[in-house]
Parts: structure tokens; sequence; C-alpha cells
């Protein structure tokens, strides 16, 4: 008997839901689109302000020249492109480490000699800092 009613109630309240479920409508609020959809009203425009903010913007777009322009950044900018090629070798010669030490790739050591094949290896491991 009380295993009956424990299929029963969950049957009943799923048949009950499909059964009497409807859209929810949202009242006297449905379709409208909200209060940060209308516009505000217009500010005064003030002349001094709108003068000096010209001003300002002009005062920082020769302020971001003159630093675009800097020795400094230029400086570090070369850094930075020196850094990268120098990554993304020592990368490549680590992924070329494996593949010869696995035999795949195009770094593998197929067809080698064991010597030839220890000598390339151990140049690899010197490129990639591993000795």
């Amino acid at each position: 008997m009380a295993g009956r009613v424990f299929l029963a109630v969950p049957a009943a309240v799923s048949l009950s839901l499909v059964l009497w479920s409807s859209p929810v409508n949202a009242g006297i609020l449905s379709g409208f689109s909200g209060l940060e959809s209308t516009p505000g009203p217009d500010l005064p425009r003030l002349e001094f302000l709108e003068k000096w903010n010209a001003e300002n913007q002009k005062k920082y777009a020769e302020f971001d020249n003159r630093f675009k322009k800097s020795k400094v950044l230029q400086e570090l900018l070369e850094k930075s492109k020196k850094n990268k090629e120098k990554n993304e070798r020592l990368i490549q010669d680590k992924y070329c480490l494996r593949g010869a030490e696995w035999g795949v790739g195009d770094c593998s050591t197929e067809g080698m000699t064991d010597q030839e094949r220890e000598d390339f290896i151990s140049e690899l491991k010197k490129r990639t800092g591993a000795e």
C-alpha cells in the first residue's frame, strides 16, 4: 500500500503540472520596456565646460603622441619583439627535442645512427637548457 502511494504522488503532481500549466502574464507592466529605455532630459550645455573639455582632449592627444614617439617606449617595444622571437624559437626547440626523443615529427631521429641521434638530442638539450 505504501509503495503505491509513493508512486502515485509524483505521477499526480506531474500530470497536474502538464494539464494546468499556462503562460504567466506579467499584468499591467507586461510589454513595458522599462525606465532604462526612456531618454532622460537634455542637460544644459555650459560653454566654459565644453571649451575646457576640448582643451583637455587636445592636451591628452598631445601627451599620447609624445609618449608613443618616446625613446623609452620604442626601446621597450624592441625588447618585447626580440623576446617574442627568442621565446618562439625556444618553444620550437622544446617541441623538436620531444619529437626527437619520441622519434616522431619533423625532428624524428628515424634513419640516424645511434651516435648521430645522441649528438642531435644533446645539441637540442643545450639549446633548450634541458641539461
